[in-house]
């Protein structure tokens, strides 16, 4: 009876194993298919990996240097608002055509901005994933970097409004920079690290005096002008023109800002981007398959050019020896050329003298 008993129980259990086995069979050819494309997947992302890093090494001074400015420029916002005093909102045609959101919807304008800055922030790490690459990540932030810090600078330096972002303070039309606001007016710093910490993130989103121009508009412009020109998708382009758009209009509702502030940002940012543009040197494209891993420094490149230019005259040399002996050096040329004078020709580089002329027979 124990034998049979037992038996029973390893058929049961073995026709479950079996059940749940069946079950499975269809997923196991995904799983294989998913293990082969992670193991390509990991391969890609320490190749990339290696070659920004070397890439890095050569960079790194200019890309710190780029994230220290906007720690400064952070620095200098916070400063600003010490200085900041409340006072009646001015004047804005903006402000007269837009309807104001109020304070329980301003937070659309963050939003999207955060979509479109974490987006564009994935996007450059793309060349670590997909196969198809156009650009290196670091070089890509180096020419962002590079941009925002012309930008940054400029906002501190008077501009034909004569504003300055240091020096000439208007009361802010953000909400929580009016009278009445317990944000409007900062109370002196207790210690010089309050200051150095900016209050992050709180100080950055509540902060006032920050006007000429909008920071937002700058990162979004900058952002978005670099994809129009290294991103690969005409459909995301013309999205993201249109929540530019949608986030200089946001902002103006929201009253986060004065329509000047805007309007200035959009040329300004226009001007610097083409300016950088025409200053640093081409990225190399890297959507042809040819392309090395990493770029050529200057001095590869120079030596290369030496190189090319040395092969090139070696090169003529070598043509003007032969045509001086006689030779051209192609198989091609040595075919039978007969002289107008009919005193001599020429075949397979042997003399040949005729007795008749072109004159006689």
């Amino acid at each position: 009876m124990e034998s049979e008993a037992f038996f029973g129980a390893f058929v049961v259990r073995g026709a479950r194993a079996y059940e749940m086995l069946w079950k499975w069979m269809p997923l196991i050819p995904m799983m294989l298919y998913f293990g082969r494309e992670a193991s390509k997947l990991w391969r890609k992302i320490g190749v990339e990996t290696y070659v920004e890093i070397q890439l890095l090494a050569e960079k790194w001074k200019f890309l710190l240097a780029g994230l220290i400015f906007q720690y400064i420029h952070g620095l200098a916002a916070r400063g600003v608002h010490y200085l900041h005093q409340p006072g009646p909102v001015l004047q804005d045609l903006g402000f007269k055509m837009l309807p104001e959101l109020g304070a329980q919807r301003a937070y659309f304008s963050e939003t999207l901005f955060s979509v479109i800055f974490f987006s564009f922030f994935l996007w450059t790490f793309h060349p670590f994933i997909y196969q198809s690459k156009r650009f290196y990540t670091v070089l890509l932030w180096l020419r962002v970097l590079a941009c925002l810090v012309i930008m940054v600078s400029l906002a501190g330096l008077p501009d034909a409004t004569h504003h300055y972002f240091l020096f000439y303070h208007s009361p802010g039309p953000n909400y929580h920079c009016r009278e009445g606001s317990p944000l409007a007016i900062l109370p002196p710093p207790n210690s010089i690290f309050e200051v150095l910490l900016i209050n992050f993130p709180r100080g950055v989103l509540y902060g006032c005096g920050d006007l000429i121009f909008s920071s937002h508009m700058i990162f979004t412009l900058v952002f978005v002008r670099t994809y129009q020109k290294y991103g690969s998708k005409r459909f995301i382009k013309m999205l993201a023109w249109l929540m530019v758009i949608a986030q200089s209009l946001l902002i103006v509702a929201a009253r986060k800002h004065y329509s000047v502030d805007v309007v200035v940002a959009w040329y300004t940012v226009n001007l610097v981007v083409f300016f950088v543009e025409t200053k640093l040197p081409e990225m190399p494209d890297r959507s042809g398959g040819s392309q090395p891993l990493l770029p050529l420094s200057s001095k590869e490149k120079e030596s290369k050019g030496r190189e090319e230019n040395f092969k090139l005259l070696n090169s003529n040399n070598s043509d003007n020896h032969k045509l001086l002996n006689g030779n051209s050096g192609d198989a091609a040329d040595w075919r039978q050329r007969t002289q107008t004078n009919g005193k001599q020709h020429i075949e397979n580089g042997n003399h040949v003298h005729p007795e008749a002329t072109m004159n006689g027979l």
